[in-house]
């Protein structure tokens, strides 16, 4: 099976168990209900709970037990997403060419199916704890604990980069920027994968080095993409991070520097995920965050 082929097979998985967590019961907030899954179900990568799949799968064949982690890893990102499109922060009226959840609704529902999704996502780890033998609690818990610490630097990411538009700052700054904002949670995704799959330190290390470098080369390419993606293909408005003033890799190097830094550190990331056995996927997986077009 070649890597597009596997790709899709993952996210075709993640869509049928996110399904699952769709509330279609009769109720009060049936149009809150409607915003969350208009948001989680909208389509998009699903590169998160992908990366914990592949990552486990270094390991063990299994999916059952990583799965609940996997859903609450893209709760997550859609709750950011939402947030992050708010007139507030970024202000953007399409994603995935569809109107963003607050021009589909209203601001207010906007931000509480934001909410609603972040905790949806402690309601289905909680339930998976509660139900956990003695045995697999401890790496759970780590990994419970490690979620929470990734939620916390993607949103204080989110801040400094909003609280810095329009400012001139240093490279060790935007480094930070782009590693809480973007970088924490992808490589969470993949120690997650490693963790519930009992690897050993030493393997949860490397794996995290490899994972540091492929979430610092996504939004190196978002950047790239802000200044010469397709409208039509990224399915939102380009030029957007130019027009707030925002710092980038793009607006700090050059646009041929910010991929020279991609191409060295994706190619990094690469060698460092070699060392492992039936690492194909991975390596694939990084390329494709450096060649994507949306």
């Amino acid at each position: 099976m070649d890597f597009k082929e596997s790709l899709k097979d993952y996210q075709n998985i993640v869509n049928s168990q996110l399904q699952k967590y769709v509330r279609k019961e009769e109720c009060p907030e049936n149009v809150l209900n409607d915003s969350m899954e208009y948001s989680l179900m909208a389509g998009g990568k699903r590169l998160r709970p992908i990366l914990a799949l592949a990552t486990y799968k270094l390991f063990k064949n299994d999916y059952e037990k990583v799965m609940p982690y996997a859903v609450a890893l893209e709760m997550v990102h859609n709750f950011s997403l939402i947030h992050d499109d708010l007139p507030g922060i970024d202000n953007d009226d399409f994603r995935h060419g569809k109107p963003t959840n607050h021009k589909k609704f209203n601001e207010a529902t906007a931000i509480l199916a934001g909410d609603g999704l972040l905790n949806g996502a402690f309601i289905v780890i909680s339930e998976d704890l509660k139900n956990s033998d003695s045995q697999d609690l401890p790496n759970k818990l780590q990994v419970f604990n490690e979620f929470t610490n990734a939620i916390d630097r993607m949103i204080a990411g989110e801040y400094v980069d909003t609280e810095y538009e329009g400012k001139t700052i240093t490279n060790e700054l935007l480094e930070y920027i782009h590693k809480n904002k973007t970088g924490a949670f992808l490589k969470y995704s993949v120690r997650m994968g490693a963790i519930l799959a009992d690897a050993s330190e030493t393997e949860i290390e490397n794996l995290t080095k490899y994972a540091e470098n492929i979430g610092l080369a996504f939004q190196i390419k978002d950047d790239i993409l802000s200044e010469e993606g397709d409208e039509a293909v990224l399915g939102k408005p380009v030029g957007n991070d130019k027009e707030m003033g925002k710092c980038t890799y793009v607006s700090k190097y050059g646009l041929q520097g910010a991929k020279d830094i991609l191409d060295k550190i994706t190619n990094e990331a690469i060698e460092i995920v070699k060392e492992f056995d039936n690492s194909e996927f991975l390596q694939e997986l990084a390329l494709y965050i450096k060649n994507r077009n949306k």
